[in-house]
C-alpha cells in the first residue's frame, strides 16, 4: 500500500512549486522587458516591451499580495522574518543607491573632462540650460515636504492615530503627483532632446529615472494608504509602511543630489 504524504508535506511542496514557477516567469519578463527597450529605443515598437513590463508587474502584484497575506492575515511574519525583510529592504536600497551612482558617474565623467567631440566645453556650446530656481527649486521644495508629511504619518500610526495617518498618507500621495506633474512640464519644455549629445543623455537618464521612482513611491503610498483603510498596520507591526517609507525619503535624498550637481552646479 502507497502511503501519500500528509496534507501540509503537499501544501508546502505545491507552494514551494508555485515560487520556483514564479521566479522564472519573473526571469522571463525581466528579460522580454530589456530587449523589448532595446527593440522600442531602435525601432520605436513598444510592443515587446510592454509585454514584458506587463509580465514584471503582474509578478509583482503576485508576490506582495502573497506577502501581505502571510503578514496580516496568516501571522508568519515574526521578529525574525521581519528582520530578514528589514536586511532585504536595505540591500534593495543599497542597489538603488549604486544605480544612480552610475548616472551621476557618466554625468561627472563628461562634465570634468569634456573631449573634443562636444566642444571641449560643458555644457555643450548648443545646450540651453534649464534654470534650477524655477520648477527645479519648487520640486525641491514639494519633496522636502513630502518627506515630512509621511513622517508625521508614521509617527501617526507608531501612536495609533490612523485617521492622521490616513491624512499624512493622501497630503504625500498629492505631493507626489504635483511633482511628477511640474516633471512633465518641464520635459515637454526642455530646448534640448535625449538623443544626439552626451548633456541630454545623462540628464534625462537621472532625472527621467528618478521620476520612475517617484511615480513608483508614489504607488507604493497608495497601496499602503488602501491598506490602511483595510484596516491593516498596528503601531508595533507595521513593516510595509516602513518600507515604503525608507523609500520615500531615498528617493528624496536622490533629488537633493540631482538638484546640486545636475541642476544648480551644471548651470554655472
Amino acid at each position: 500500500m502507497i502511503r501519500r504524504p500528509p496534507r501540509s508535506t503537499r501544501k508546502e511542496s505545491s507552494a514551494a512549486s508555485d515560487v520556483y514557477k514564479r521566479q522564472l516567469l519573473a526571469s522571463i519578463g525581466a528579460l522580454v522587458l530589456c530587449f523589448g527597450a532595446v527593440i522600442y529605443f531602435r525601432s520605436d515598437n513598444p510592443w515587446i516591451m510592454i509585454l514584458g513590463l506587463a509580465t514584471v508587474i503582474y509578478i509583482g502584484y503576485m508576490w506582495f499580495r502573497d506577502i501581505i497575506k502571510e503578514g496580516e492575515h496568516d501571522g508568519h511574519h515574526s521578529e525574525v522574518v521581519q528582520l530578514g525583510l528589514r536586511y532585504g529592504m536595505t540591500l534593495f536600497i543599497a542597489s538603488e543607491v549604486m544605480f544612480f551612482v552610475a548616472w551621476f558617474w557618466a554625468y561627472f565623467n563628461a562634465s570634468l573632462f569634456p573631449t573634443e567631440q562636444i566642444g571641449s566645453a560643458w555644457p555643450p556650446a548648443d545646450i540651453h540650460l534649464m534654470n534650477p530656481w524655477h520648477i527645479p527649486l519648487i520640486n525641491t521644495l514639494i519633496l522636502l515636504l513630502s518627506g515630512t508629511t509621511l513622517t508625521w504619518a508614521h509617527h501617526a500610526l507608531q501612536e495609533g492615530h490612523r485617521k492622521e495617518v490616513i491624512q499624512g498618507l493622501i497630503l504625500t500621495i498629492i505631493l507626489g503627483v504635483i511633482f511628477t506633474g511640474f516633471q512633465v512640464y518641464e520635459y515637454m519644455h526642455a530646448e534640448f532632446e535625449f538623443s544626439g549629445h552626451i548633456y541630454g543623455a545623462t540628464f534625462y537618464m537621472a532625472t527621467g529615472f528618478h521620476g520612475a521612482h517617484v511615480l513608483i513611491g508614489t504607488l507604493f503610498i497608495v497601496v499602503c494608504l488602501g491598506r490602511m483603510l483595510a484596516g491593516h498596520f498596528k503601531s508595533d507591526h507595521h513593516f510595509g509602511f516602513e518600507a515604503c517609507a525608507w523609500y520615500w525619503h531615498f528617493v528624496d535624498v536622490v533629488w537633493l543630489f540631482l538638484f546640486a550637481a545636475i541642476y544648480v552646479w551644471g548651470y554655472y
